[in-house]
């Protein structure tokens, strides 16, 4: 009996099929091969097709099959993890009405700025744990008051996963967790928010069916289920932003325990049993995968936008030819402080931690007599650890004080240069796991379509690959400083 899971990235789709009995991957996939763009229309914008996504969707199911590691008439249930805070917005004939404006996009901005005003800051962070900022909600008032007629033509606002299972199943539904994420969700009265649809002017008709997330959100259509060589009927049995469902794959579901990723943007998600938030939206609340109204387990997550875009960036602009093994294998070659040179690794957009202001990327104190190669892609890593921990430093202002942090050992945790200074900067010890987002929404599927008892159930088979601890902590933490004197000097300029 085999579980599919589906990641929808920024950058590609992510699929894997996991062994029920061993909780194991058995064959994995990922489309297309090069990167997806994000379309930019005007600076601070990012848009891209979501039906591009369902395209690359079903080329990258169909590629795990040709492998011939399984069959696939043995999937039991499908679990789809994605990209957080898109908006999606199809017509009565499930159509796509414009490009889903994602994540990193930030011409909300100001709407959402606006909304916390007038809602009330105390209002706002009491029942949605956040301002309404520039997340979903904000991104569809947007919508609203820029392309009317594209609204009036609205049926149903989604997440970018709540389309994947629309394409799956033709069922559109959506889960507390998602609504949170979208700042749709008023914790305080257990209800879809009446002051962010009211200061909106949105119809509540315009949100779909809230399910919960671990639960059957429609069956597999036959014809897809043909396409794709599926059995029809099975179901989409869960659904959740990619970094939720990073912690669950990383079996980070308890108040206290924390996880990390350091994919396209990124992000340390630490689990709360209580409904905690920041006063100035730094980081942000959302309802964790095992929320309940009788158990409020929440994710308070940081989010840095510009992690592996900046390194992606770097390796594209200074060696084209080069791959990432060998980027991460010349700045090991530099030295603790990269020689002085220093990067702000801020340029995908306005960072809310950052109160959502946007310095763009930067590379500081060039010398063209010393540095070279090795020195900026270190100085890069150094620089997107150093964000980390200053991310990590409001966390801490809240409450959250991890002890370990777990990770997958994927993109930037595969260099040992960034995956050691990640924990000399942070002072943390690092477990990294054999981890992967499809994998997770995978054994999420499992839980929903009630194949395991319980979360815990999912994880039995759960092992650490490896664990690094502090070792250059003394030596990074003048140089941490010194950058964060530069950080914060642009914030006030």
């Amino acid at each position: 009996m085999y579980l599919l899971g589906i990641d929808l990235g920024t950058s590609s789709i992510k699929v894997a099929v996991v062994d029920v009995v061993t909780q194991k991957k058995v064959a994995a996939a990922q489309y297309p091969e090069e990167e997806t763009a994000i379309k930019s229309l005007q600076s601070g914008w990012a848009e891209q097709s979501p039906d591009e996504w369902w395209q690359n969707v079903q080329q990258a199911i169909l590629k795990l099959n040709a492998g011939g590691l399984f069959d696939p008439k043995e999937i039991e249930a499908i679990g789809i993890a994605y990209q957080m805070h898109g908006l999606v917005v199809v017509d009565q004939n499930q159509e796509v009405l414009r490009d889903s404006i994602i994540w990193c996009d930030s011409r909300a901005v100001e709407l959402g700025n606006n909304a916390f005003d007038s809602i009330g800051h105390d209002q706002s962070l009491k029942h949605l744990l956040n301002s309404p900022g520039n997340f979903t909600a904000s991104k569809l008032a947007w919508v609203k008051a820029n392309e009317p007629e594209t609204y009036k033509k609205i049926d149903k606002m989604m997440l970018p996963g709540d389309f994947i299972a629309m394409k799956l199943t033709g069922e559109i539904t959506t889960s507390i967790s998602a609504l949170s994420e979208g700042i749709l969700w008023d914790f305080e009265n257990h209800e879809i928010s009446r002051d962010v649809l009211k200061y909106y002017g949105i119809d509540e008709q315009l949100i779909p069916t809230v399910k919960p997330l671990f639960s059957a959100h429609g069956q597999l259509k036959t014809d897809i289920a043909a396409s794709l060589g599926l059995t029809a009927g099975i179901p989409v049995a869960y659904k959740s932003g990619d970094q939720p469902n990073n912690a669950l794959s990383l079996n980070v579901l308890k108040p206290g325990e924390v996880a990390a990723t350091a994919g396209t943007s990124g992000v340390i998600y630490g689990v709360s049993g209580d409904l905690t938030y920041d006063k100035k939206s730094r980081v942000n609340t959302f309802a964790h995968v095992t929320y309940s109204p009788e158990k409020k387990h929440t994710g308070v997550l940081l989010c840095i936008n510009g992690t592996g875009s900046m390194y992606r960036w770097a390796k594209h602009t200074f060696a084209p030819l080069s791959t990432y093994a060998q980027l991460n294998t010349l700045a090991a070659g530099a030295p603790i402080g990269s020689n002085g040179l220093k990067v702000l690794p801020f340029g995908n957009g306005a960072e809310r931690m950052l109160n959502n202001k946007y310095t763009g990327a930067q590379l500081l104190n060039i010398d063209l007599n010393t540095h070279d190669q090795s020195d900026i892609f270190r100085a890069i890593q150094e620089g997107i650890a150093f964000a980390f921990r200053y991310g990590l430093d409001i966390m801490r202002e809240n409450g959250m004080e991890p002890k370990v942090i777990r990770a997958g050992l994927a993109n930037l945790f595969l260099s040992e240069v960034f995956a050691q200074t990640f924990v000399d900067v942070t002072g943390i010890p690092v477990e990294l796991y054999e981890n992967d987002g499809s994998i997770g929404a995978a054994l999420g599927a499992g839980i929903g379509a009630g194949i395991f008892n319980s979360a815990e159930e999912a994880f039995t088979n759960h092992e650490v690959i490896k664990t690094l601890s502090p070792k250059n902590s003394a030596a990074y933490e003048p140089i941490y400083q010194d950058w964060r004197i530069i950080l914060e000097k642009q914030l006030t300029e």
